[in-house]
C-alpha cells in the first residue's frame, strides 16, 4: 500500500450536507501520484460534489481532504495553484483563436507575454493545433474545443487534473483524441481524476477505479479486479436449435452448475456457465458438444465487462457507448 507521500489525493471521511440533504456520507479514498482515477456512479452518487469539495469550490462538512499536498480548507489557494479543473463543455472565447485563448491563459497565469507566447506554442504542437490555432474557435469541432481547453489548462503545469465527463457529447474520432491526451498528461506524471459515464471510458485509462454511490465508495480497485467480483469468466453457448438446451444441459454434465441447471429465466436460446479454466473450459465443452452432434450457432469464452459490474454493485445499468 503506497503511503501518503505518494497520494495526489487523499481523502478521509468527507461528508457534505446541504440542509437536511446528505450529499456525501464519509467518503475516503486515495489517487496515486501520476496515475488515472476512474470516479464511476449513478446520477446523483456525490460525484460532481466531491469534485467540487477537491476543486475548493465546496467546502466539506466534516473530514479532510488533501491535494497534491494541500489541505482544501486550510490552503485553498495553494490547492487552486496546483490543479486543473475541465468540465463538460469548453470555456473558450469563441472571438479568439486558438492561440489567442492559450496566450490570454497565459497572461492571466501570472506569465510575461514573451513566455505566453512560447508556452502556447508548445502545447498548440503538443496538442495538433498548429493550423488551427490561427483560425477563429467559432469554427473548432467539438473535439478541437476540447483539446484547446485542455491545453489551456496546462500553460502552467498542474499537479492534479479534474476531468468531469470530458468526452460527453463528442463524436467516436473526438473520444479518441482526448483519450490520448489523457495518455500524454499520465505520461507526464500528472495525476487525473476522470469522472465519465461511459464504462467503457473508465475501464481502458483508468489505473484504478471508485464506484460511488449514495454519498459513499461502495467498491474499488482495478477494473480486473472488479470484473472479478462478478464470477469471472464465463462459457457462452447457443446451439442452433433452442430446443435442444436439455440436450446441451446432458452433454456438458459436471460443467453446467446447478444453478445454470434450474434457471428457466435466462433458458431462452442459450447457456452460460461458470470458465474457471478459461479457454481449457472452453476446449472441453466444445468436445462434449462435438460428440454428442451437436450444432452451435455460437460458443464464445467471455468476461465480465465493467458494465455487469456496476449493475451488480449499483442496481443501476452504467452508460456505454
Amino acid at each position: 500500500m503506497p503511503n501518503e507521500q505518494d497520494m495526489s489525493v487523499l481523502v478521509e471521511d468527507v461528508h457534505k450536507s446541504f440542509g437536511e440533504i446528505t450529499a456525501l456520507s464519509g467518503i475516503s479514498f486515495t489517487a496515486e501520484r501520476g496515475k488515472v482515477l476512474g470516479v464511476l456512479g449513478p446520477n446523483g452518487a456525490g460525484k460532481t460534489t466531491m469534485v467540487k469539495i477537491l476543486s475548493t469550490l465546496l467546502r466539506p462538512t466534516s473530514g479532510r481532504a488533501i491535494v497534491a499536498g494541500h489541505d482544501v480548507v486550510k490552503d485553498a489557494p495553494a490547492v487552486r495553484r496546483s490543479i486543473m479543473m475541465t468540465g463538460q463543455y469548453a470555456a473558450l472565447d469563441e472571438n479568439l483563436s486558438g492561440r489567442e485563448n492559450l496566450e490570454l491563459f497565459g497572461r492571466l497565469m501570472g506569465l510575461s507575454k514573451r513566455s505566453a507566447r512560447a508556452r502556447a506554442d508548445e502545447l498548440l504542437e503538443a496538442f495538433d493545433l498548429v493550423e488551427a490555432g490561427r483560425r477563429s474557435v467559432r469554427s473548432y469541432s467539438g473535439g478541437m474545443r476540447r483539446r484547446v481547453d485542455l491545453a489551456c489548462g496546462l500553460v502552467v503545469r498542474p499537479e492534479v487534473v479534474f476531468l468531469d465527463e470530458p468526452t460527453t457529447g463528442l463524436d467516436p474520432r473526438s473520444r479518441q483524441g482526448v483519450w490520448s491526451l489523457v495518455t500524454a498528461l499520465k505520461e507526464q506524471g500528472i495525476t487525473v481524476l476522470l469522472t465519465t459515464q461511459y464504462l467503457e471510458e473508465a475501464d481502458h485509462l483508468s489505473d484504478h477505479i471508485i464506484v460511488i454511490d449514495k454519498g459513499t465508495v461502495i467498491a474499488e480497485g482495478t477494473a480486473d479486479n472488479l470484473k472479478a467480483m462478478t464470477g469471472g469468466a464465463y462459457c457462452e453457448i447457443v446451439p442452433l436449435d433452442p430446443g435442444l438446451l436439455d440436450t446441451v444441459v446432458a452433454a456438458l454434465g459436471e460443467l453446467v452448475p446447478p444453478s445454470s441447471r434450474h434457471d428457466d429465466s435466462a433458458r431462452v436460446d442459450r447457456l452460460s456457465i461458470p470458465a474457471p479454466a478459461g479457454a481449457a473450459t472452453l476446449a472441453e465443452a466444445l468436445r462434449r458438444l462435438d460428440a454428442a452432434g451437436i450444432e452451435l450457432a455460437d460458443i464464445a469464452l467471455r468476461r465480465p465487462s465493467l458494465d455487469d459490474v456496476f449493475l451488480s454493485i449499483t442496481g443501476h445499468a452504467g452508460s456505454s457507448t
